[in-house]
């Protein structure tokens, strides 16, 4: 070949080189978004996530479930802070305000220990010192100066304020882990009743609302990281779901993102025919239909919160229940009564 014909067939040749470039990148782009097409949900009780090493800990789960899923997580306040705050709204109604300021100081700084230990670059960690100092700023407001409001909205107001620095802290983990996330308040989307200290979402509307705030984040590949136990009237007001609703809340993002399983993750394997504390003869139960987990807790055993399983249901979710701190262990899993069991629960091993 001569020099001439080279010189002549190089542009075409790098032209249809780029153009096979963009074609395999396209390819591969679209077969990793189906390889992620399904999606998962993953709900943190407050002892998994006390303090900045049981945070990175739960970071790296997640982590590990973005390689083939798309993944929502949702949090709950670190394990005692709702106690506290709870406490430091008692002292606001008796009007013990510097008492209280001093108590929402050391929330504030509880949370700042977290960040300060979570291993971030110092760009990521001034950023988010930034959005903790407003959180903190706005925690102080608050119980210097209540708003004439009643007893249940307060107490609601400054209980949120647990889930939003768990949310904030989380999703700084998260990046500490190379994972990509954004903290988001779930205030922002489900729709409750104004029945404070116990409110009842609004399912429909809050599903229409959650999938606006929650289906671009995850298509775009970040990882939302979500406020449990929050939720607001129509007008704006904070509420709470009821104390020991984290279980529900992550069933209620799981249910707005048609995510295909709910992970619960907790402290313990799995759910037991009875409490493993207080009798020798509890049980892990390796597999449960909806049925058998709701007859369960209904004589009396812990298993999840009640209306867990009857939005699962309504999907054909599958749920789990599994120990943060014994990863590898699997579980129990509860699902539709329909699918093949492997074998009997009293004849499995650790599968």
């Amino acid at each position: 070949m001569s020099p001439e014909n080279v010189q002549e067939e190089a542009p075409y040749s790098e032209g249809v080189d780029e153009q096979c470039g963009r074609m395999f990148e396209a390819i591969c782009a679209e077969l990793a978004a189906e390889t992620k097409r399904n999606v998962v949900a993953f709900k943190f009780g407050g002892t998994s996530l006390l303090g900045a090493q049981r945070m990175l800990h739960a970071a790296s789960l997640v982590k590990q479930a973005t390689r083939t899923s798309r993944v929502a997580v949702v949090v709950s306040a670190m394990k005692g802070v709702t106690d506290q705050l709870l406490a430091l709204a008692k002292l606001v109604d008796s009007g013990n305000l510097r008492e209280a300021k001093r108590k929402a100081d050391a929330l504030f700084r509880l949370h700042a220990d977290v960040l300060f230990e979570s291993q971030l670059g110092e760009l990521d960690h001034q950023r988010v010192w930034h959005d903790l100092r407003l959180l903190g700023r706005d925690l102080l407001h608050e119980v210097s100066a209540p708003a004439h409001e009643s007893e249940e909205a307060r107490q609601d107001s400054l209980a949120s304020f647990g889930e939003r620095f768990s949310a904030r802290l989380f999703a700084a983990a998260l990046d500490a882990r190379d994972v990509p996330a954004v903290p988001v308040t779930s205030a922002e989307f489900v729709l409750t009743c104004d029945t404070f200290r116990d409110a009842k979402p609004q399912m429909e509307e809050t599903r229409r609302r959650g999938r606006d705030v929650l289906q671009p984040l995850l298509e775009s590949g970040l990882v939302p990281v979500v406020t449990g136990f929050v939720g607001a009237t129509r007008d704006g007001r904070v509420t709470t779901l009821g104390r020991n609703s984290s279980d529900y809340s992550g069933a209620i993002i799981a249910h707005v993102v048609d995510a295909d399983e709910l992970v619960i993750w907790t402290d313990v394997d799995g759910v037991y025919t009875a409490n493993p504390n207080e009798s020798s003869e509890a049980r892990l139960l390796h597999q449960l239909s909806y049925e058998e987990a709701h007859a369960l807790a209904a004589s009396g055993a812990k298993v999840l919160h009640a209306d867990v399983l009857p939005l699962a249901a309504e999907t054909e979710m599958v749920v789990w229940v599994r120990n943060t701190f014994n990863p590898e262990f699997r579980g129990t899993r509860i699902g539709p009564a329909g699918q093949k069991m492997q074998q009997e629960n009293s004849q499995r091993g650790d599968a």
